[in-house]
């Protein structure tokens, strides 16, 4: 399974999952089969708002779940419509968030979740 997480800088595992998809700088994406760690530049950062495009985002990378502080509705909608669960991270490190994933400890993320603007509405 791979998991992407938004970071606002890379420092691997130790990185702090960042508060907002859209605006993220960058995602790791994590195979759990591997334990590898990939770094993916957002594609994405200059979107207007409510235009997100998180495969755009993600520059064609195929992940099954994404990891996040917070996320619009619509681009929670177009994840789930290719088969892409969205998790709510907890504060802290990628690390640390892995250890949620794997120990299902993490909300899972519908479209009623989403944030209703670019920096609040969403608890991120």
């Amino acid at each position: 399974m791979k998991i992407c997480f938004s970071v606002e800088e890379d420092k691997g595992l130790d990185s702090q999952v960042f508060g907002h998809f859209g605006l993220a700088p960058a995602f790791l994406v994590f195979d759990t089969q591997t334990k590898a760690l990939e770094t993916v530049d957002n594609q994405d950062l200059g979107h207007d708002h409510g235009m997100c495009n998180p495969l755009k985002a993600l520059d064609g990378k195929t992940v099954d779940a994404i990891v996040v502080g917070g996320i619009g509705a619509g681009a929670i909608n177009k994840l789930n419509s290719k088969g892409v669960k969205v998790y709510r991270a907890r504060q802290g490190t990628v690390k640390f968030n892995i250890d949620l994933f794997t120990d299902k400890k993490q909300t899972e993320l519908k479209a009623e979740h989403g944030c209703a603007g670019h920096g609040g509405g969403c608890g991120h």
